[in-house]
């Protein structure tokens, strides 16, 4: 089951995001990000935050729509988004795509981007943002990506170092690299072909993948 968290960050163009959704997903909202479903006619399975960010007679119209809604204390260790992704795990998601997770705040936009990188989780958590998706690779994983040639796939060093990075089927080739945190050596990639692979033997990369439309 794949759970689509909608996140209370910004959405420029809600043509786009939907195209990342499925007629099966499992749907929640992470407080405010309500909206975004709300803009797309979509009624979640659950609402969980402490709700402060939602408007009120969206609130209600779930109340009596009988969503699911996980309430929270506003004095609490996690964000409204950390704990959907925990309800999303407990609910039985295998994957979880985070949808409005950027914008806005500069502090939250960093957590939401951190947070797929965390150890604990079970699942693989992904991010869309317009055509862009994102994913984190661990030591030893690999990923295999599709597109056209010239799409743009950067990856981000979420560790102190990133080794034995390997690329194949794009234009700036890695063999064996090492990337230090805070190194943009792998920023704005291209493919070169209509499928490529990362893998990498140790640390945390963030990729992402931009399809030029």
């Amino acid at each position: 089951m794949r759970a689509v968290i909608f996140v209370n960050g910004t959405i420029h163009d809600y043509s786009e995001l939907a195209a990342w959704l499925r007629a099966d997903d499992y749907t929640i909202a992470a407080d405010g990000g309500a909206r975004h479903c709300a803009a797309l006619g979509i009624l979640p399975a659950v609402l969980v935050g402490d709700l402060d960010s939602i408007a009120p007679e969206l609130l209600a119209e779930y109340e009596q729509a009988g969503v699911t809604i996980e309430r929270h204390p506003p004095r609490k260790d996690e964000t409204d988004l950390e704990l959907a992704v925990r309800r999303a795990v407990a609910d039985g998601a295998t994957e979880i795509l985070l949808l409005g997770a950027l914008g806005g705040r500069l502090d939250q936009t960093l957590a939401n981007l951190l947070l797929p990188a965390r150890h604990e989780w079970p699942v693989p958590i992904l991010l869309a943002d317009g055509r862009q998706l994102a994913r984190v690779l661990r030591g030893g994983e690999s990923v295999t990506l599709t597109g056209a040639p010239g799409d743009t796939v950067s990856v981000v060093p979420m560790s102190a170092e990133v080794t034995g990075i390997h690329y194949t089927g794009l234009d700036y080739p890695l063999v064996n690299a090492t990337l230090p945190l805070g190194s943009t050596q792998g920023v704005s990639n291209r493919l070169a072909d209509p499928s490529a692979t990362i893998r990498i033997a140790s640390g945390i990369l963030l990729v992402v993948q931009e399809n030029g439309g």
